[in-house]
């Protein structure tokens, strides 16, 4: 292919202005929208009304919303408008930020995307078609899959390994029709672009100056703007006598990129970080380049021109070359040089990844369950327009922190606090929601139990005479856990028609001086339940957990000759531990009768924090000197057992003398009564750690090692949607951290027999260094003296203590295949729960039976194998009709009115693919009427795609002529015009619907 004569004689150069403009990093938005941002769109939009021929992209939808609500005046709205019709302004990717492809989980992606599509589609009647994705620190095969299905033509990125991206480039394979789903593979493959090696950022070097060129309005200065309009850094401005060797300068650099693509289209990105704050010096400079070189394209063997990435997009696309297909793997990890492998990210600030987590999955709780209220309680009062800026709040936080530099950890300490405020606020906002809602219903009923509050966890510890209301937000029957904090032993647990409900009770392993209580519950799809907690009558008590403390040992001197062994049972598993050592010891899968050996260990990675000694680990990069360092020298062990629950309390100690420990584990075993469904908790060993504060460049792992014969191959999700195949791969240098991956949800090692699965709730850095090892990065605390890092403070010194969980499965590959998806969910999806008070003396001991039984009136179930994605009321008010929408844009209705609360938005996912599972692998039929008929009649069913804004009837997406597929056509997609839909293996369907007006 590389031999091809080029296509069509001279070379087109598109010149792509834009502002890459993160979303926090070293700065807060609030401090960039007064620096810089909020002059980007200011000065580009005067100056593209200046001349015909100037374009400019806009990507990150948070900065252009908050500009076009805070800033633009009436004018410069029009303009917008004007300019988005001549194709001169151009929307790409449109979501609220340009997300990260690692660490985050597919559901918080697509919101991201559906926030800022929707704004784009209500406000302008304009649908995003291709993505820019330039600045992710890696590359997921999830996200070509979703852009696909949010209508995209192509897919653009840039960061993968430098190495690969050499070779690529080369061998001008760096263009590709990319089928990221091995499932729906070409149904929704994308053709993607990757960036050659000067990326998103104009070369600016020019050999007839030692100042920069093509940025000639310098660079932005925080935190003000400056007085005199003089920027630091400001670009050799283009005159006659430099005009020439500018233009030689730009050819040149135009012809060496041309020589590693396969067409004569030359993608030219102008612009870097935080460029065209003052767009007026940057297009006057450009302009008299851009004729200049035209006027001479027959010396120069170029053309220039503006253009937007569709332009240069449907450039390609109209050569109608046969293009390769590249199939799901990803590219994951990224190193941008030998020792700049960009792993340490996966891990990089643990807490925050945590909450971004908790937020996202009680944004998912709180949209289901107001979802339901206005379907159910049109008379409620509750005002519905307050819920929705409630939850909009905690959209936008979670939106916010889904940004490149936000989860992933890599920025700076203030921007770090405006996430974590961002989404506490919302999250605030969403608990009252939920818990108004509840309150509402409750005393809707008027069966003489009023509630005199309504509160949220945080808030107090609920003592004798309170109720606790558990809302499971999963559209499946859940038995779990749920565990409250009380303040005695002495209690009992009823449900809402006064029987006794099991649980446990033992002193907690956050103080002496409180207790954990473990309550049973078993909760049918999006429904809630109301359990009261009594003071003990003499009747049923709650199961005491008594606590064993083995004697602290120090393992140095452990007898290795002498096990002293004893077992942890449940119908599942056993565990033993050696009480040599208080370490574990092996595991034992009593359904098929299989022990393995299992031991856990925490160790820590050294690395180098003095640029003078070698190369760094900071908030990126993972850079350790040697292998990693056992931690502790002594455990000391305790148990707590009871009939529901054991947990195993195990703290690791620097010495046998030492106070304080630096690392926990809290191992659980369940054990379900009859008549429970137990198969979830019964094969769950979960387990909690307690990590840190750790001392000053430290990475702290824990290492499982097991008897399984794994190869050293390890198996990760990308993003909680699939699953990559990790292979050891031997480098010349830094092969440990090359070796690391993501783990957002899901990893697992396995032989011929057996599997180790491992779920997490939040996201961490997994690799196997040896063979039957997994080992997970809990925490990282780094400081160096690069001077990068200094000034923009991205040190990453975090001495907080973590606190993460990871469920482990482990069974035969036939049992962890059936319950890894739904344990997943169960662990990112945990029940809400909240608190209620009775008001009023005369409490009844045991609650009057209930006028109905609130149990199963209205669930919402879906089979195993599906997941409900989403169910909830966005509050849009575009018609999805396009001819009608862009009709009303067009006489300036939009925005009028009030939020739209007759449409609900659902998707719908099936989680294997194809062939993982005899059964669970099947399409699935689903009447949509008969499964949301709890919330009403279902009227009218609209198949949308992904992110709304297209009917899928009309979405047409380019399609790219491949060796496999030789014909150019346009996808379609088989819908179902009445409620009946069939779900294929991995497909996400998304749908609108309406139901009968109450």
């Amino acid at each position: 292919l590389a031999l091809l004569p080029r296509a069509g004689g001279e070379l087109r150069a598109f010149v792509v202005a834009h502002s890459h403009m993160d979303v926090g990093w070293v700065y807060t938005v609030q401090e960039s929208m007064h620096a810089y941002a909020a002059n980007v769109y200011t000065t580009v939009i005067e100056e593209l009304m200046k001349g015909k021929q100037r374009k400019f992209i806009a990507v990150e939808q948070e900065f252009f919303r908050l500009w076009w609500d805070m800033v633009a005046t009436d004018t410069q709205k029009q303009q917008v408008h004007q300019l988005l019709q001549e194709g001169r302004l151009e929307f790409v990717i449109g979501g609220q930020v340009m997300h990260d492809e690692a660490v985050t989980l597919i559901d918080d992606q697509i919101l991201q995307l559906t926030e800022g599509h929707g704004f784009l589609y209500e406000t302008f009647g304009f649908r995003p078609q291709f993505s820019w994705h330039v600045d992710p620190f890696g590359a997921s095969a999830t996200t070509p899959t979703l852009f696909a299905l949010a209508g995209f033509n192509a897919h653009l990125i840039s960061r993968i390994d430098y190495d690969l991206k050499a070779d690529m480039q080369k061998n001008k394979k760096l263009q590709f029709v990319w089928q990221g789903s091995p499932s729906l593979s070409e149904r929704q493959e994308i053709f993607t672009h990757v960036m050659d090696q000067y990326s998103y950022c104009t070369p600016s070097h020019l050999p007839f100056s030692n100042r920069s060129g093509f940025f000639w309005n310098g660079l932005a200065t925080f935190p003000d703007p400056p007085k005199d309009g003089v920027y630091p850094n400001m670009s050799l401005p283009v005159t006659d006598a430099n005009l020439h060797l500018y233009a030689q300068t730009m050819v040149a650099n135009i012809k060496e990129r041309a020589a590693w693509f396969r067409t004569g289209d030359v993608l030219w990105p102008w612009g870097c970080d935080k460029q065209f704050f003052n767009a007026s010096v940057q297009y006057s400079n450009m302009d008299l380049l851009v004729d200049y070189i035209n006027k001479h394209s027959a010396e120069f063997g170029v053309t220039v021109q503006y253009a937007t990435v569709s332009d240069y997009f449907q450039a390609v696309y109209d050569r109608n070359l046969t293009w390769e297909i590249r199939d799901s793997q990803d590219f994951l990890p990224y190193s941008s040089e030998p020792f700049q492998a960009w792993t340490g990210f996966y891990t990089s600030r643990s807490t925050l990844k945590g909450v971004a987590r908790r937020a996202s999955s009680l944004l998912y709780a709180g949209e289901s369950f107001f979802t339901q209220y206005v379907r159910k309680h049109p008379e409620g009062s509750v005002c519905k327009c307050k819920a929705l800026k409630q939850l909009q709040s905690l959209r936008w936080a979670v939106s916010e922190v889904q940004h490149h530099d936000g989860i992933t950890g890599t920025e700076s300490p203030k921007v770090k606090d405006m996430y974590m405020n961002n989404l506490m606020y919302g999250m605030f906002n969403v608990k009252k929601l939920m818990a108004s809602i509840i309150f509402d219903i409750d005393n809707a009923k008027k069966n003489g139990e009023v509630y005199s509050s309504v509160y949220t966890e945080g808030s107090g510890k609920p003592d004798a005479d309170q109720y606790v209301v558990v809302y499971n937000p999963l559209a499946w029957n859940i038995t779990t856990f749920v565990t409250v904090s009380v303040s005695s032993e002495a209690m009992s647990v009823y449900d809402e028609l006064g029987h006794s409900v099991p649980a446990q009770v033992q002193s907690s392993m956050e103080s002496p001086s409180t207790y954990d209580l473990y309550i049973l519950v078993a909760i049918s799809g999006l429904s809630y339940r109301k359990y009261s907690i009594k003071p003990l009558d003499g009747k049923q008590s709650v199961f005491i957990g008594r606590s064993i403390k083995y004697k602290r040992r120090d393992l140095t001197h452990a007898d290795q000759q002498r096990q002293r062994l004893f077992p942890v049972v449940n119908n599942c598993y056993q565990i033993v531990f050696d009480q040599n050592t208080n370490l574990m010891h092996s595991i034992t899968d009593r359904e098929t009768n299989q022990t393995i050996q299992f031991t856990q260990e925490f160790l820590e990675y050294h690395v180098n924090g003095d640029t003078k000694k070698g190369p760094i680990s900071d908030n990126y990069y993972f850079t350790p000197n040697a292998s990693a360092v056992a931690v502790s020298k002594a455990v000391g062990l305790e148990v707590m057992s009871g009939n529901l629950m054991t947990e195993i309390r195990q703290y690791f100690y620097s010495n046998v003398t030492s106070q304080d420990y630096v690392y926990a584990v809290y191992t659980r075993l369940y054990s379900v009564p009859e008549g429970y469904d137990g198969k979830l908790l019964c094969h769950r060993i979960e387990q909690e750690y307690s990590v840190g504060p750790l001392e000053l460049n430290r990475e702290a792992i824990l290492r499982t090692n097991t008897s399984l014969n794994t190869r050293q191959l390890l198996y990760t999700d990308n993003n909680g949607y699939q699953m990559q195949k990790r292979p050891f791969k031997a480098y010349v240098n830094n092969t440990v951290s090359r070796n690391y991956y993501p783990m957002v949800q899901t990893a697992y090692i396995e032989d011929d027999a057996t599997r180790l699965m491992l779920l997490a709730e939040r996201a961490h850095g997994v690799s196997s260094q040896g063979n039957g090892q997994v080992e997970v990065m809990l925490h990282r605390r780094l400081w160096n003296n690069l001077q990068w890092d200094l000034d923009n403070n991205l040190t990453l010194n975090d001495s907080s203590v973590v606190r993460p969980v990871i469920w482990l499965i482990l069974g035969t590959k036939a049992l962890t295949n059936s319950l890894y998806r739904t344990s997943g969910l169960a662990l990112e999806h945990r029940p809400v729960v909240m608190f209620g008070a009775l008001s009023g003396r005369d409490k009844p001991k045991v609650p009057r039976r209930l006028q109905q039984n609130p149990v199963h009136d209205s669930a919402v179930t879906v089979p195993p194998n599906l997941h409900l994605q989403t169910l909830s009321i966005p509050g849009w008010r575009y018609s999805s009709n396009h001819a009608e929408q862009v009709r009303s844009i067009h006489m300036g209705k939009e925005k009028q009115g009030d939020a739209d609360f007759s449409r609900v938005l659902l998707r719908i996912r099936h989680l294997y693919e194809v062939g993982e599972d005899p059964v669970l692998s099947q399409p699935v039929m689903v009447d949509l009427k008969s499964l949301l008929k709890g919330l009403g009649s279902v009227v009218a069913v609209e198949e949308r795609s992904l992110t709304g804004t297209w009917d899928v009837n009309t979405l047409e997406r380019w399609k790219w002529k491949t060796a496999r597929y030789p014909g150019k056509r346009f996808f379609n997609r088989e819908t179902s015009e009445d409620s009946v839909v069939t779900v294929h293996p991995k497909e996400i369907r998304t749908f609108f619907v309406y139901f009968q007006v109450q």
